[in-house]
């Protein structure tokens, strides 16, 4: 190892590599949660040690140098080997305390993850969790998360998912608005009703029709992307909405619509990384949220599982 030949710090690095993905000093700033001239010093000072020009500015923000491009694919490869030290080592950590972070959608995490996280407390207080609402496997692949619950199966080779049971949805509505509507007599009836629905509608339209229902896109009244807000506004009264049987059935004031037809069923997953299945605050909150989502789920314990379960 030639060791005079690095003369440059790691942090200057990671501000480079940052700025290059981020494609600013201020995208840089804010992913490193520091400041954007601490990140031009830090360039600055690595491009003084390596004696190159990296990024230039343009009318068109930053720009990469030739040299800058050359040197990026190795110094990707540089911060992909600074995360796998740390995963690394925090998947050799023994101690069950620290921080675990958890990512769900909206809705999952207000009114799911509350309730069966509540044990965590007893088990293990020295863990402290983390709730991030999102909808993208892609916390998981960018170690943004450490365990998911999903509701598809994912196929990445580096992570591993638990089938922990699979929830039922149907149709729900404010007992106020179905006074006001009337009760339908059949699945007809229900599309000439008002309806609450997430940001694409279109994607419930088809199994909507599969139940008999000739629901049209311009009956969906009311919509939002984000689940939480969807079930508001259905509480609200301002419309009939497909929820969550365990969430609807509990709710005051909210019934189902035409008792008797068919719910939707639908997965779900629990998924963390491969080489974190030796962590023992992971496993710890892994576990507790697959038995909180049997319970709710009312599931048999999974038969399959996609490579090895944490916990096992």
């Amino acid at each position: 190892m030639n060791w005079e030949a690095i003369s440059f710090d790691w942090n200057q690095v990671r501000a480079f590599l940052a700025t290059a993905e981020e494609g600013s000093f201020s995208g840089a700033a804010r992913a490193l949660k520091t400041t954007q001239p601490t990140i031009g010093r830090q360039i600055s000072a690595l491009e003084g040690a390596l004696g190159v020009t990296l990024v230039e500015r343009s009318v068109r923000g930053l720009v990469l140098t030739e040299a800058g491009r050359e040197l990026l694919d190795h110094v990707r490869a540089m911060g992909e080997a600074a995360s796998l030290i740390s995963l690394t080592a925090k998947a050799q950590s023994q101690d069950v305390s620290g921080e675990v972070t958890v990512t769900a959608t909206d809705l999952s995490s207000a009114t799911i993850l509350p309730v069966i996280l509540a044990p965590l407390r007893q088990s293990a207080p020295g863990v402290r969790v983390r709730i991030v609402c999102s909808n993208d496997i892609k916390n998981l692949m960018k170690r943004e998360a450490d365990i998911a619950i999903r509701h598809s199966r994912p196929d990445q080779p580096e992570l591993i998912a638990r089938h922990v049971g699979d929830f039922r949805a149907s149709l729900f509505a404010a007992s106020a608005y179905l006074d006001e509507a009337g009760r339908p007599r059949n699945p007809r009836d229900i599309a000439d009703y008002a309806f609450v629905g997430n940001a694409d509608p279109e994607r419930l339209m088809a199994p909507l029709h599969d139940m008999g229902i000739p629901a049209r896109e311009q009956s969906f009244v009311m919509s939002s992307e984000n689940g939480v807000v969807a079930w508001e506004l259905a509480k609200s009264g301002y419309g009939v909405s497909m929820q969550p049987d365990f969430l609807g059935d509990a709710e005051p004031g909210m019934e189902r619509v035409l008792p008797g037809l068919p719910s939707l069923q639908f997965p779900i997953w629990l998924v963390t990384h491969r080489e974190l299945r030796t962590n023992r605050r992971i496993r710890v909150v892994f576990d507790t949220i697959a038995r909180g989502l049997r319970e709710i789920t009312r599931a048999a314990p999974p038969s399959s599982d996609t490579g090895q379960a944490a916990g096992e």
